[in-house]
């Protein structure tokens, strides 16, 4: 999310909002997103809206696209699937047209789009997302922090799985339909990962770095009560403790600890130097666990929202 001012310029600008992306529009948007995250550290857009950006239409997601002449210089997506929250967005606008109302411009269009009823997403919690954020007259309302620790020299203990536990790796096609399930009720409070389908399972298992030896899954006896799903950023050097989730009811027995410890070991035998993961501040004893762990805070993604 990125702040402006206004300008001239907003005579010539225009805002289309669309149900699907064509694929020339779909890479116009990547090379804008890809542009902007070299300026900016970070990902404007998360994992979730890129893939929403290719393979047709998607229930409640809408695409906005800000252009200049023939040029695409601003992006914002608009995912309405929350049954009780606001729709929740994220939006960019390229480097070199910053500071001239074109976040505003878009934030507004935003506005208009979801009924004035709004969550945004600022990746990084820069100063310019918080200004734009104010003129929006949206206030702060999430904190998601980026945790990372060393793998170099990783010294965990032995994991202990609970009694009857026993961990092996997904199979694709024959776990899908478990895994999803399970998903959904250690998520039931976190709609973002929570409400996954098959879907976008099959978006994420068809991505360059989907390696199924990575995705442990812990069973007591034909029941799959919890799993550890990795991921590897090949280019960053990093591994990531991607999802981690136990079902309610196996929760208080040492499986999450033990399920976090067997994925560490499994990226740190990649040869990655660093972990990280995603947790909310306000999840006390998971940021503990995590802490206890090794690992510290990174970087803060900031949540903002209408007060409607």
């Amino acid at each position: 999310m990125t702040s402006d001012d206004t300008s001239p310029l907003a005579s010539s600008r225009t805002i289309e909002t669309l149900s699907v992306l064509s694929p020339d529009q779909a890479e116009d948007v990547l090379r804008l997103l890809s542009e902007a995250a070299l300026e900016d550290g970070q990902q404007a857009v998360s994992e979730q809206g890129r893939l929403q950006l290719r393979g047709g239409a998607r229930e409640g997601v809408r695409h906005l696209l800000l252009t200049l002449g023939d040029e695409l210089i601003g992006y914002a997506q608009l995912e309405d699937t929350d049954p009780v929250e606001a729709p929740a967005a994220e939006l960019v606008v390229h480097p070199a047209h910053r500071g001239h109302g074109h976040g505003r411009a878009l934030g507004t269009a935003m506005l208009n789009e979801s009924g004035k009823r709004l969550r945004v997403w600022a990746h990084g919690g820069h100063s310019a997302a918080r200004h734009l954020a104010q003129v929006l007259g949206l206030t702060l309302f999430r904190e998601l922090r980026q945790m990372r620790r060393p793998l170099d020299g990783l010294d965990l203990a032995e994991p202990r799985l609970p009694e009857g536990v026993t961990v092996r790796a997904f199979v694709p096609d024959q776990d899908d339909t478990a895994w999803l399930t399970v998903n959904a009720a250690a998520f039931a409070h976190h709609p973002e990962q929570g409400s996954l389908t098959q879907r976008d399972l099959d978006d994420r298992m068809g991505e360059p770095w989907f390696d199924p030896a990575g995705f442990f899954l812990a069973f007591r006896g034909d029941e799959l009560v919890g799993f550890h799903w990795t991921k590897v950023h090949a280019e960053e050097g990093l591994g990531e403790v991607y999802v981690l989730g136990v079902r309610p009811g196996a929760q208080g027995g040492g499986l999450g600890k033990a399920l976090t410890t067997i994925g560490l070991r499994h990226l740190a035998a990649q040869g990655l130097p660093t972990a990280m993961l995603y947790v909310d501040a306000d999840n006390k004893p998971a940021v503990t666990v995590y802490e206890r762990l090794g690992f510290v805070t990174h970087e803060t993604d900031l949540m903002y929202r209408t007060e409607s």
